[in-house]
């Protein structure tokens, strides 16, 4: 009896899927597989059950994440995603991941097409196995890894993992949208691990805003080799020769009683955090237990970038050191769902509206603020000025969207602004223009036109009168003399038996007298058809000129 019901037990155990154990101690056997669904059957667990790799569900649940997160607490925190580089990779309900012996990891979606597969580029795949470390393997028949999460991170560091030279994080565009951010830490190929911003859609890195400065030096080898976040806590970039340039350590944080991870986060601060395994209650991750740079606000100056809060917007940095984005008086968020990407104005400023209503002091009022500036936007600089003289300059520019004041300099700024940020230590005045509302405006008495505005506008219609009369002379003096040529010069009929005799009174002149008559050809009149016409004076010429007549005998 006792045999049978042994028999009966292995039985079922034998029936029992394949996941089950999978779930005991992380080992996933070639043929597996994972819907995208919720469920058990979505995810394989670590040995503890602390990390579960597979399909997280993303809003609605009727599209996952192929991921990797801490399963035991209720913030299930990703700390791994695919993605094909720009973007994660998102599987509708009732995809599959298969693992393949000669592919590896293979998604297809519900209609078996393929969405993505792992990178194997040789060898063959006994096994996946997904470890308490956080690490989801491919291994071959003699457990050497083919393929592995660590090796390909996205924008989290945990214990006990490595990244070698030209190996990156790249943050997500925000805590829910895991598309590619533009904020990266990468060990470059110098050995110099860096902080900086990319500009996207492209893959060009700016100028850093936080390094180690972990290159070539004085001494043999010291530049830098891997960063490394050992299983004790400790991240430190080890040097080629054997020494360490330390970042940080856990800060009196246990490893075996919480759970640690560095994350470079979507507004560019990378950042050491921590959670209990065991809690009480809505235990929560820990405000950065050590983060870099210190200040971004003021550390991140992109010449040709926005900086952290994106155009016409101000980075202020909140009680637990991590920046927050705010709107000037008269701009508002362009997503306010992203307070990250910018402002834009709430009105139209420029030359062309400001010449529609004059003087400009019925258009704007002044927002004054305090040490705020956007050091990367100014077009003018004007010294020896005052407060007042900077306001005024400013207000009578069309061109001027906020003026910054300090040590008797004036500096003038133009749309958009970039790299806005509060700093206490400039000491400065900050006028921003601000265009009154149409309401303000249509109240407004239109402005009457001075004096020289009416002699102005008077000489241009006595011009446009002129023109047009002297247009209209024109017209006729043409008429006459083409009229008056048509009546001399037409032929007359001439009668059978009749000469035509050529009467004429004109009377030639002799070139002298010609010269004498008109003062040497000094005073030229204009020219025609038939020449230059020069001034004659009538006391030199003695006897009228009259006009030519024809008369037929």
């Amino acid at each position: 009896m006792a045999f049978s019901v042994r028999m009966l037990l292995f039985s079922s155990l034998f029936l029992l899927p394949i996941y089950v154990f999978s779930q005991n101690n992380g080992r996933v056997v070639v043929g597996s597989s994972l819907t995208a669904t919720t469920g058990n059957s979505s995810s394989w667990l670590s040995p503890s059950g602390d990390f579960a790799f597979g399909f997280s569900p993303l809003g609605n649940n009727d599209l996952f994440l192929l991921s990797i997160w801490y399963a035991k607490i209720p913030d299930e925190t990703v700390v791994w995603y695919a993605y094909d580089g720009n973007n994660p990779i998102v599987a509708p309900r009732g995809s599959v991941l298969n693992l393949t012996a000669n592919s590896g990891l293979v998604l297809n979606n519900p209609q078996g097409g393929e969405i993505w597969k792992s990178e194997t580029t040789f060898g063959i795949v006994e096994n996946g196995v997904m470890n308490d470390t956080g690490n989801f393997v491919l291994q071959d028949q003699n457990s050497g890894s083919l393929w592995e999460t660590f090796s390909n991170p996205t924008d989290t560091v945990l214990p006990g993992q490595t990244i070698e030279k030209n190996g990156k994080l790249s943050c997500r565009q925000s805590e829910t949208n895991y598309a590619k951010g533009r904020f990266q830490l990468r060990l470059q190929d110098d050995g110099n691990l860096v902080l900086n911003t990319v500009n996207l859609p492209t893959d060009y890195a700016n100028n850093p805003y936080f390094a180690t400065n972990t290159t070539a030096g004085t001494v043999e080898g010291s530049q830098g080799k891997q960063l490394v976040f050992n299983s004790s806590g400790d991240m430190f970039v080890l040097r080629e020769n054997g020494g360490r340039f330390t970042l940080t350590g856990t800060q009196g944080v246990s490893v075996r009683d919480n759970y640690i991870r560095a994350t470079l986060d979507f507004d560019g601060i990378f950042a050491l955090y921590s959670h209990p395994k065991n809690f009480t209650g809505n235990a929560s991750w820990s405000n950065p237990l050590w983060y870099k740079p210190d200040d971004i606000c003021l550390t991140l100056r992109e010449v040709l970038g926005v900086g952290v809060c994106g155009y016409n917007s101000v980075c202020k940095l909140k009680p637990d050191n991590r920046p927050t984005c705010e709107c000037p008086k008269g701009f508002s968020f362009l997503d306010p769902q992203d307070i990250y990407r910018g402002c834009k104005p709430d009105f139209i400023q420029g030359c062309e509206e400001d010449e529609l209503r004059s003087p400009r002091k019925d258009l704007y009022d002044v927002e004054v603020l305090t040490n705020t500036d956007w050091p990367t936007s100014d077009y003018v600089q004007l010294n020896s000025f005052t407060a007042d003289e900077c306001n005024e300059s400013c207000y009578q520019d069309c061109l001027c969207a906020v003026a910054v004041f300090r040590s008797e300099t004036c500096w003038k700024k133009k749309l958009p602004l970039s790299n806005g940020r509060v700093d206490v230590s400039l000491n400065s005045q900050t006028f921003i223009k601000v265009r009154k509302d149409n309401a303000t405006l249509q109240s407004l008495p239109k402005p009457i036109p001075d004096d020289k505005e009416k002699r102005r506008k008077s000489v241009i219609r006595v011009e446009s009168v002129l023109l047009g009369t002297s247009i209209f002379v024109n017209f006729v003096l043409s008429s006459a003399l083409c009229l008056g040529f048509f009546f001399i010069f037409r032929k007359k009929p001439v009668r059978p038996g009749t000469d035509i005799v050529l009467d004429s009174n004109l009377r030639s002149f002799s070139y002298e007298e010609l010269r004498e008559a008109t003062n040497g050809f000094k005073e030229e009149l204009g020219k025609g058809a038939f020449g230059v016409v020069f001034k004659g004076f009538a006391s030199t010429l003695r006897k009228q000129i009259n006009l030519a007549s024809f008369k037929s005998s």
